[in-house]
């Protein structure tokens, strides 16, 4: 498919764009469910990146499988992956790709992983899909239409009091040789006073679909990197949901930190990691 890189989608184009990356985020995660399934007879191949966690052989094949079907959509379109095993290309129109968020939790056969893979166009991302291969779940959103799980609209939480919050975080590989995990401890901490409850499921990209979805009613992590956020954050605010970086500005991808919320929480959330 050739389309015009335009931040201005025409029904049509909007149309196939979505069924690509749907189709290519489904073809990631039947590699990462086929590795998943067959974990105990065939061991992974894992290797450690620099300061980045844990890479696996799964990570490359499911980022290859969803490549091979967007190339096939979108030839003249650049890509931002987690793997790096395509050329960037055209950066006014590219794929945003993470095969798969949540590494270690699948090295460790813990099924809380997922596929995250974004449209951006001209610097706004205008597609967003999360897929979890384990439980067949599809969050998908564009660009002023909403956001929907398997085909149903969703909405973020109504929760309005924090006592009532469920929160979900992360801590990035960086803060274990900075001073970074002293500051997300600080936070983990103030939150913990607040809110009913946190958990740390250990994707991030899973994490903003629930946000979205309205199990969790905030989400706040440092140190995230694009491929991490660019499809959930888009989910988030179709859902009804705000995100900002830690200073409450609206988010960019390069942020040093990013929180999503129901909206109701935000101002109460973002007063605790400032």
């Amino acid at each position: 498919m050739k389309t015009k890189k335009s931040a201005s989608l025409k029904p049509k184009e909007l149309d196939l764009l979505s069924k690509a990356s749907i189709k290519a985020a489904k073809a990631s995660g039947k590699v990462l469910k086929h590795y998943y399934e067959r974990f105990a007879k065939n061991p992974l191949n894992v290797r450690e990146k620099i300061g980045a966690g844990l890479v696996t052989n799964a990570d490359l094949e499911a980022e290859h499988a969803a490549v091979k079907v967007l190339q096939a959509a979108t030839p003249t379109f650049g890509y931002l992956t987690e793997e790096g095993t395509v050329d960037p290309g055209d950066k006014s129109a590219r794929w945003i790709l993470d095969p798969l968020d949540g590494t270690t939790n699948f090295v460790h056969n813990f099924p809380m992983f997922c596929v995250s893979l974004a449209l951006e166009i001209q610097g706004r991302i205008e597609i967003g899909v999360i897929y979890h291969p384990i439980l067949d779940e599809l969050y998908f959103a564009t660009r002023g239409k909403g956001a929907f799980i398997n085909g149903e609209r969703m909405n973020v939480s109504k929760t309005t009091r924090p006592e009532d919050a469920l929160l979900s975080t992360g801590f990035t590989y960086a803060g274990r040789k900075n001073n970074v995990i002293s500051e997300e401890m600080h936070a983990f901490e103030e939150l913990t006073r607040v809110a009913r409850a946190i958990r740390r499921p250990g994707s991030a990209a899973l994490d903003l679909a629930y946000t979205a979805r309205g199990v969790f009613d905030g989400f706040w992590e440092r140190g995230l990197s694009p491929w991490d956020v660019a499809a959930g954050s888009l989910i988030v605010t179709e859902a009804g949901g705000r995100v900002t970086d830690f200073l409450g500005k609206p988010y960019r991808l390069d942020a040093p930190g990013i929180l999503a919320t129901n909206g109701k929480l935000h101002r109460e959330i973002l007063g605790c990691l400032k």
